[in-house]
C-alpha cells in the first residue's frame, strides 16, 4: 500500500507533463382542445395519458382528411409547445433531450408527426436527430455533394429532405432540433473510394479501423489529412443550410479496440502512420536533432544511448534536441552524455507522439465547429468520461482529450458506466464537472428507459434523481435513445420496405 500514493502521483504529474504540452492548430477555415395547463402537465414535464391519447387520436383522424380533427390537432400542438416551455422553465432539468435516428421510411406521412408528439408527451424539450451514420448522411439525393450517401435514397424519393421535416415538425412543437453527427468515424462507404485511401488512418501495424473495431463498420480517418478535411467542411455547411438549432460531434475520437489493446502502450499502438499525420509530427521539430529523433522513435518506438550519439555528431552546433511543448533542460557548459539524458528523451519522445495524436483530434472538432460559429449555431461534443485516461504508462486507446476540448462547445458526457446502482454513473459526471472550465454547458447523456431497470442500469428516473445533486452545474440531462424507450417503433420503422 506505501507504493500506491508515489505510483499515482507519478502518473498524475506523467499526465500533466503530456498536456503541457502547447501546440498550434493549423485550421481550414474558409478561403387538447386544451384543458388548464396544470390539469395535463405534471411536473416532470409529461403529459397525462389521457392527454396524449386524445392527441395522438386528432392526428389520425387529420391524416384520414378530417379538416375539424386537423384544425384541432394544431391547436394542441402549439398548446402543448407553450405548455412544455413554461414547465421546463420552472423545473430541472432546463434542457432535457432525447437522441433519434430518423430512417427512409419515416418519409411516410404523419410519421414524424408522431414521434415528435411523443417526445413533447415525455417532457423532452430538445432532439438529437442523427444527421450523419455509418458512412451516410441525412440529406435528399438530389441536393448531395458530400461522398456520402444519403439515408433516403430510394427511387422518386429524391427530393425528400428528411432532416428539414424533421426541423420544422420539432419547432412546431417547442422542441429544439439538433444535427448529431459521426466526426472522425467516416463509414465503410468512405473506405470504398480508392481515392479517399490516404485518408483512412492507420496504425504501426499496417492496420485500419477496420481490422480492430468488431462491426467492420466503422472507418476512422486521419484527422491531419487534408481531403478528408475538406469532405467533412462541406458535409457540416452542407447540414448548416437546414438551419438546425445546434451540431454535436460524435466519435471525437480514434478506434476503440478490445483486451489488450484497448490499452495503448507503444507506438505502434497509435494511429499515426499516414502521411499527412507524420508529415505535420515532423513540422514539430524545432531543430535538425529533434527531426532526426522523432524519426527514429517513430520507426523503431524507442531512441537508444547511440542513436543520441549519433544525432550529437551530426549536429555539434545544435545543444539540445527539441521540438514543440518541449522545456529544455537548464543550461549547461556541454551536454550531459548521451546515456544521462536517453531515459528523459525516450520518455519524452513518447508524450510527444500521443500529444500528437490527440491534437489531431482537437484540431478537426475546431474545424468541424467552426461553420457552425460562424452562424451562431451552438455546436457540442459526445464524449466518454474515461476516453482520456493513463493506465500505467499508456493512455486508453481512444485518446479522446475531452478535458481540452473548449468551453465554448457543450460538454455531452456519455455516463453509460455499468453498476448495480447509480453510484459509477454520478462518479463520471462528477469527473467531468471537475474538469470542466467555469462557464461550460455540460449534459450528460445518460442510457436507459422509463420505468425499466436492469440489474446493471438503473430507470431513467433513478438516474436522474442521482444527478440532482449536480443540478446548479449542469445545463440539462439527455437519454440515449428513442429506440430504447420505443424499441418495437424504432424496430418497424428501421425495417418496413418503402413502396
Amino acid at each position: 500500500m506505501s507504493h500506491r500514493p508515489a505510483k499515482l502521483f507519478r502518473a498524475k504529474l506523467l499526465w500533466q507533463r503530456l498536456f503541457a504540452v502547447v501546440f498550434s492548430s493549423s485550421l481550414l477555415m474558409p478561403n387538447l382542445i386544451s384543458q388548464p395547463a396544470q390539469a395535463q402537465i405534471k411536473q416532470d414535464c409529461q403529459l397525462s395519458s389521457t392527454t396524449a391519447q386524445t392527441k395522438e387520436k386528432l392526428r389520425l383522424l387529420a391524416l384520414k382528411g378530417d379538416r375539424d380533427a386537423q384544425s384541432r390537432y394544431q391547436q394542441l400542438i402549439r398548446q402543448h409547445a407553450q405548455d412544455l416551455k413554461e414547465c421546463r422553465s420552472r423545473n430541472w432539468p432546463k434542457i432535457q433531450a432525447v437522441w433519434l435516428r430518423l430512417y427512409p421510411c419515416d418519409i411516410q406521412p404523419g410519421l414524424i408527426d408522431q414521434i415528435m408528439d411523443r417526445m413533447v408527451n415525455r417532457g423532452y424539450n430538445q432532439i438529437y436527430v442523427e444527421t450523419f451514420y455509418d458512412g451516410q448522411v441525412l440529406l435528399p439525393a438530389a441536393d448531395n455533394p458530400t461522398v456520402w450517401p444519403s439515408v433516403v435514397r430510394t427511387p422518386g424519393t429524391e427530393k425528400i429532405d428528411l432532416l428539414s421535416i424533421a426541423i420544422q415538425k420539432g419547432r412546431e412543437r417547442g422542441l429544439k432540433v439538433y444535427s448529431w453527427m459521426f466526426t472522425t468515424n467516416f463509414g465503410y462507404t468512405y473506405a470504398q473510394r480508392t481515392d479517399r485511401e490516404p485518408a483512412i488512418a492507420r496504425n504501426g501495424k499496417g492496420q485500419t479501423s477496420l481490422y480492430v473495431v468488431d462491426n467492420s463498420s466503422q472507418v476512422f480517418i486521419d484527422p491531419y489529412n487534408m481531403q478528408a478535411k475538406r469532405d467533412y467542411f462541406q458535409m457540416v455547411q452542407q447540414v448548416l443550410r437546414r438551419r438546425p438549432d445546434g451540431l454535436l460531434f460524435d466519435y471525437v475520437r480514434y478506434p476503440r479496440q478490445a483486451g489488450t489493446d484497448s490499452i495503448a502502450t507503444k507506438v505502434t499502438d497509435l494511429w499515426l502512420f499516414t502521411p499527412a499525420t507524420q508529415e505535420a509530427l515532423f513540422r514539430r521539430a524545432l531543430n535538425s536533432k529533434g527531426l532526426h529523433l522523432i524519426r527514429r522513435f517513430l520507426t523503431k518506438g524507442y531512441v537508444t544511448v547511440a542513436d543520441i550519439d549519433q544525432v550529437d555528431k551530426l549536429y555539434p552546433q545544435e545543444g539540445e534536441p527539441m521540438w514543440q511543448g518541449r522545456t529544455p533542460p537548464p543550461q549547461q557548459k556541454a551536454l550531459l552524455a548521451a546515456a544521462d539524458r536517453q531515459p528523459t528523451l525516450q520518455v519524452e519522445l513518447w508524450q510527444l507522439m500521443v500529444a500528437h495524436a490527440m491534437q489531431g483530434i482537437l484540431d478537426f472538432v475546431a474545424l468541424a465547429s467552426y461553420p457552425a460559429q460562424q452562424v451562431g449555431i451552438p455546436s457540442g461534443v459526445v464524449f466518454f468520461p474515461d476516453g482520456n485516461q493513463m493506465v500505467g504508462q499508456g493512455y486508453d486507446s481512444r485518446l479522446q482529450p475531452w478535458d481540452r476540448f473548449p468551453r465554448n462547445l457543450q460538454w455531452h458526457a456519455m455516463a453509460y458506466a455499468v453498476c448495480s446502482d447509480v453510484s459509477c454513473i454520478t462518479n463520471q459526471v462528477q469527473r467531468v464537472i471537475s474538469a470542466a472550465k467555469p462557464g461550460t454547458q455540460i449534459i450528460p447523456a445518460l442510457a436507459g428507459a422509463w420505468g425499466q431497470s436492469t440489474t446493471t442500469r438503473p430507470s431513467l428516473e433513478a438516474q436522474m434523481q442521482a444527478l440532482r445533486k449536480f443540478s446548479p452545474q449542469l445545463a440539462g440531462v439527455s437519454h440515449f435513445a428513442y429506440s430504447w424507450q420505443y424499441p418495437e417503433n424504432d424496430s418497424d420503422r428501421k425495417f418496413c420496405r418503402l413502396r
